[in-house]
């Protein structure tokens, strides 16, 4: 992995759906938190790859409530948007390599093929590709790109297991091809697909940490998987404890979460450092975030970090 110290580079990278809210507001704070603690740069990516997703003026407004609780990106925020060229080289490699290959499988096509084996999914449970389209379309259209978890195009070596390590939430290991199967690159309506941009964009901006949401954890084989077979860098991660809704799921947009209150930036900071464990009875904001970079450096920083 990549070694931490000066040469540290974050970010925070929201997708521009809607304001920010009390658990986007967590993510952010613990990412910048971590970028100071180790004396590096931290950055703002907009995540606006699901185009039909986003809602216009909405990266605007997420960068107004981050000057507001005085997180200040180092450079100029960059857009997934603008970066179409980046990710067809990404697939132009996997292709040329042999981990990339077009499907043709509709969503109710790969139900059908589990259930025709007997395979039932729990509900909240993403279904793994079968692998239907591995030797070929049979003459029918292509629909997306994915990539082959199953067996190494170079050794022959079958399946791909990843095992990694958080720094909050300890070892961990998914057995990818079993539990996920071979994943989406590029989608059936040309949309790239987040684990591509994501894998892409770190590299090419230099990002050695990420910090985000515990519900992005089982994304990092996929990750680590493609960071692996473009030969780029894996960075250090942590996922921060996630903030649940009334109904006990995980507080977002879809699940009825507003947007940040900040009539009183100082209060959604204390609100947002309680779920990370950081109290500090600073009264100003430039005094509470100087406080809590001081606590975070204690609990999270790497040894490296001075």
């Amino acid at each position: 992995m990549t070694a931490p110290g000066r040469g540290y580079v974050g970010r925070f990278a929201p997708s521009p759906t809607g304001p920010l809210h009390a658990g986007s507001l967590v993510a952010a704070l613990a990412s910048w938190l971590d970028a100071r603690a180790h004396g590096g740069r931290w950055l703002v990516r907009i995540e606006d790859v699901d185009a039909p997703r986003c809602v216009t003026g909405a990266d605007a407004l997420i960068l107004d409530q981050l000057a507001a609780c005085g997180l200040q990106p180092d450079d100029a925020p960059v857009s997934q948007s603008r970066r179409g060229a980046l990710y067809a080289q990404a697939l132009s490699q996997l292709q040329r390599a042999g981990w990339a290959y077009p499907c043709g499988c509709t969503r109710t096509e790969i139900d059908a093929v589990w259930l025709a084996r007997g395979v039932h999914w729990p509900r909240h449970v993403e279904t793994p590709y079968p692998g239907t389209c591995r030797c070929g379309l049979a003459g029918r259209p292509e629909r997306a790109q994915r990539l082959l978890t199953a067996v190494s195009p170079a050794t022959g070596a079958a399946g791909v297991v990843i095992a990694w390590h958080d720094r909050r939430l300890g070892a961990a290991r998914q057995d990818v091809c079993a539990e996920v199967g071979d994943f989406v690159l590029r989608r059936a309506d040309g949309l790239w697909a987040y684990q591509l941009a994501v894998v892409s964009d770190d590299a090419a901006q230099g990002i050695t940490h990420v910090v985000r949401g515990e519900d992005l954890a089982d994304n990092t084989p996929r990750q680590i998987h493609l960071q692996r077979v473009l030969g780029l860098p894996t960075p250090f991660y942590l996922h921060t404890p996630l903030v649940s809704g009334a109904n006990g799921e995980k507080l977002s947009k879809q699940n009825g979460a507003l947007p940040l209150d900040l009539s009183d930036p100082l209060a959604a900071l204390r609100a947002a450092g309680a779920h990370l464990a950081i109290h500090t009875p600073a009264d100003t904001q430039a005094a509470w975030l100087q406080d809590a970079v001081a606590r975070w450096r204690g609990r999270w920083c790497d040894l490296a970090c001075d």
